[in-house]
């Protein structure tokens, strides 16, 4: 059975740049735009921007580093990762990387930190207000206009109604691919499916503590003798349906819950204080781009690299990140940036995290304040941008 609608929905608004979603991904790639002088609007579910690093409690700014002793995520990367603590860190604070306190060997502590995510989303949002970001919460891309393969508009709902916005380029950093999906770009699922995560804050006689309960699965391909991680429920999740998805929230809470239980024998002051308010997906759709980038290729050159990203699992690996990776050519004027890129599953896992985000998010907001059609952008104008905003290209370069 169908419902046939007539649905006539209105333009409300031109923008040179549209920026969906605004985790690290979207609030990296939205600064960019604006910056470089653009008309620039967010487009964000939530009411609070930062996505799985903030309503997610996934608050762990993982490495800028290769944990060799050398810093290879730059740019608007750095900006962020010490924004998220310019309040004070929460936990894992590197003294040897920000206030010159030690050795940077394989043995000491990497470029990362723990931060408070409330803080950080405030800091966020002023921070692209004050560069010129039009922000809309509570909204949702339901649909794309797409003529002769371009966006032409966004169709959007949220508490105003149903809203459209004629686009110049897009930048779709959903985590999930969607803007990509619904424009008909070639996309993948994470076919292995997301195992549940309860992550959640307590205050008690020990203070304020993020508990790390469950986690995201590692890729087939990484373990050992069938080995994997221990599962909170015998279930996987794709990401991509909404009784599912609700089906994970709850069994999610229930697991927050059981864990409070479990810490409140030892303390019956304990209180859990903030739980996850979106699902804790890591991996669920990517865009199926110009090129496929693989882990096996740590420490290659790419002629069109827009930055470099760490292994944030383990110490060594160096990746730069070709701009082919970032967009399909089918949909002339939308490109990707964090876990929406074009990258194998074992490296999907590395690129998921905050610091790949924001790399991939300045290059791709960059990107989208100077074309509509990034397949004939011209890659050395793009890095001489991204070079001048604080990026390194090359390894070779460090």
């Amino acid at each position: 059975m169908h419902i046939e609608e007539r649905i006539e929905t209105p333009v409300v608004a031109r923008y040179d740049v549209a920026v969906c979603g605004g985790g690290f991904g979207g609030i990296a790639a939205a600064l960019a735009a604006a910056r470089a002088g653009k008309k620039t609007l967010l487009l964000e579910r939530m009411f609070m921007l930062g996505g799985l690093g903030t309503a997610g409690i996934v608050t762990i700014y993982l490495p800028l580093c290769d944990g060799l002793g050398r810093q290879v995520s730059f740019g608007i990367a750095e900006e962020l990762f010490k924004l998220s603590i310019i309040d004070g860190a929460e936990g894992r604070y590197p003294t040897n990387w920000l206030d010159g306190v030690g050795p940077r060997t394989e043995k000491d502590p990497r470029y990362e930190v723990q931060y408070n995510p409330q803080l950080f989303a405030i800091h966020a949002e002023e921070l692209l207000c004050e560069a010129g970001v039009d922000i809309l919460y509570g909204t949702t891309v339901v649909a794309t206009d797409v003529k002769e393969g371009r966006i032409c508009h966004l169709i959007t709902e949220n508490k105003s109604g149903r809203q459209a916005y004629a686009v110049s380029s897009v930048v779709d950093a959903t985590g999930d691919c969607d803007v990509a999906y619904m424009a008909g770009a070639p996309t993948k699922n994470f076919e292995q499916g997301n195992i549940l995560a309860a992550w959640y804050y307590s205050a008690g006689q020990k203070g304020y503590n993020l508990h790390m309960v469950g986690c995201s699965d590692i890729p087939e391909d990484e373990k050992k003798d069938g080995k994997g991680v221990s599962l909170l429920v015998n279930r996987r999740f794709a990401g991509v349906e909404g009784k599912e998805i609700s089906d994970m929230v709850q069994l999610s809470h229930q697991s927050t819950y059981q864990h409070f239980v479990k810490q409140r024998k030892e303390d019956d002051s304990l209180f859990p204080v903030t739980m996850a308010t979106i699902p804790q997906l890591r991996m669920t759709r990517k865009i199926c781009g110009e090129y496929v980038l693989s882990d096996k290729e740590e420490h290659t050159a790419f002629a069109d690299s827009v930055g470099m990203i760490s292994n944030w699992k383990k110490r060594g690996p160096v990746y730069e990140v070709p701009f082919r990776a970032l967009y399909s050519s089918k949909i002339k004027n939308l490109i990707t940036a964090g876990r929406c890129t074009s990258v194998t599953d074992t490296m999907w896992d590395v690129m998921r995290v905050i610091p790949c985000c924001a790399v991939t998010g300045q290059a791709a907001g960059t990107a989208a304040a100077m074309t509509d059609d990034f397949s004939t952008l011209d890659v050395a104008v793009l890095q001489q941008k991204l070079q001048r905003n604080g990026v390194v290209l090359h390894e070779s370069d460090l």
